[in-house]
């Protein structure tokens, strides 16, 4: 489904992606961890649009796409959650959702998809009048997830959703990407959260200043011992 082949990315003199490959297969969950400062969000940002590579490709169904505009590739399918949420905090949670569909014409698709996400974040329903911004930190965190659905992707980018929430709500976030991803939709997941994230996801890659360095199944992750004394607390 998507192939990110040997990019390079800069700001400006400083390179964060040193020829970077990868690839995420349709119905898959697909972990990125590494250590703050690695080139998670870096990659999320190239794979949307938002930053362009230097050199490398990155191919989607079949098509290259790394010279699209943002608005083209979540045209294209595939929706980026940013890390810290990012909603727009002076509109309702239910107008953040109708931005989320900004894209598409289908008024009946659409409204069924808005009651789609009322069925997976049932607290959204309850305060689908209420402004963003007045939401917490998990509140958000399933609304700006909401709002990427409404695109209605085929690749869902999911940039730290667990980020300084509660431990009982990381449990449900995660819970909630398993649904949405037994719903058809193919996830990429950047988390620091090594260890739920592996406990999610059918394969990872580890992230080190900017290149791949470890590639496997999320099982072989989880067991190996560097990975478990660098990622998973030695656990």
């Amino acid at each position: 489904m998507l192939k990110v082949n040997n990019i390079n990315v800069f700001y400006g003199n400083i390179q964060a992606l040193k020829g970077i490959s990868l690839e995420v297969k349709e119905g898959e969950i697909v972990t990125l961890i590494g250590a703050n400062g690695a080139g998670k969000s870096t990659l999320l940002k190239t794979l949307s649009g938002l930053l362009k590579p230097k050199s490398g490709t990155i191919e989607y169904l079949g098509g290259t796409i790394s010279a699209l505009a943002p608005q083209a590739i979540v045209k294209a399918g595939i929706s980026h959650v940013p890390e810290g949420r990012r909603v727009f905090s002076n509109m309702s949670v239910e107008e953040n959702l109708e931005l989320g569909a900004y894209t598409r014409k289908d008024t009946s698709g659409i409204r069924k998809d808005m009651e789609k996400v009322y069925e997976l974040f049932p607290r959204l329903l309850e305060r689908r009048k209420q402004l963003s911004g007045t939401l917490s930190g998990g509140e958000q965190q399933m609304l700006a997830m909401g709002r990427a659905i409404m695109a209605k992707p085929k690749l869902l980018l999911l940039d730290e959703p667990s980020m300084g929430l509660a431990p009982l709500m990381v449990k449900q976030i995660f819970n909630i990407i398993e649904q949405i991803n037994q719903t058809g939709t193919t996830v990429l997941l950047v988390e620091q959260n090594a260890n739920m994230a592996l406990s999610v996801a059918d394969r990872a890659y580890v992230i080190e200043t900017g290149r791949i360095e470890i590639a496997g199944s999320a099982a072989e992750l989880q067991a190996s011992e560097d990975i478990k004394k660098a990622y998973l607390g030695g656990l």
